[in-house]
């Protein structure tokens, strides 16, 4: 029961969402397009519920073709992949906006674990114990570990997330959900924890 409501809610907000951000995510779109060429949006396979794949959508950040030469690598303070206008959209967490649309489709949920890429997945369930838990419920676009950890780059940083991961599916609640989202929105007025 406690799930169906999750997903009633989830889709109710991602709807209203979209609808009233449309307008913003326009022009959002724009000044992607003028500051670098390449898509607007940036689609990525991540692992959802069951390590089921989906595509990851967000606006694009990054310069195109980032990882060509280095690969699969997580982000970091400064990274010179991340464009001007990337570098705003990322401390405000706008490019995640387009992530409702991820969780209408049922692939994600507001609140949950972080969405991890399968190369990183691979060999996070290797090296630490219990990591495979975390897909026993929906990735969100903001999260328990999100909102208490600061951005992990590091197998130690991915060990310290589970424990607030777990600590999430354990106590799963409206409750708990409506605290994280309060701490997210925090967040992103500061600008605080984004890369």
């Amino acid at each position: 029961m406690a799930r169906f409501v999750k997903r009633m809610i989830d889709v109710t907000a991602a709807s209203l969402g979209l609808i009233i951000l449309l307008p913003f995510m326009a022009l959002v779109a724009l000044c992607i397009k003028l500051d670098s060429r390449g898509p607007v949006l940036f689609s990525q396979e991540r692992l959802s519920e069951n390590r089921k794949t989906f595509n990851l959508l967000k606006f694009r950040s990054m310069k195109v073709n980032a990882e060509e030469k280095s690969g699969p690598v997580w982000a970091s303070a400064n990274d010179p992949r991340i464009t001007r206008v990337g570098t705003i959209l990322r401390r405000l967490r706008i490019d995640e906006f387009p992530q409702m649309w991820n969780v209408l489709k049922g692939d994600m949920s507001f609140v949950g674990p972080r969405p991890e890429r399968e190369f990183f997945v691979q060999e996070l369930v290797k090296k630490i114990p219990y990591y495979g838990e975390r897909f026993t419920v929906k990735p969100g676009i903001t999260g328990y570990a999100q909102v208490l950890y600061p951005y992990g780059a590091s197998e130690k940083d991915a060990l310290e997330k589970l424990k607030y991961d777990l600590y999430y599916i354990k106590n799963m609640s409206l409750v708990l959900d409506l605290m994280v989202i309060f701490k997210t929105l925090k967040i992103v007025v500061l600008g605080r924890g984004a890369r």
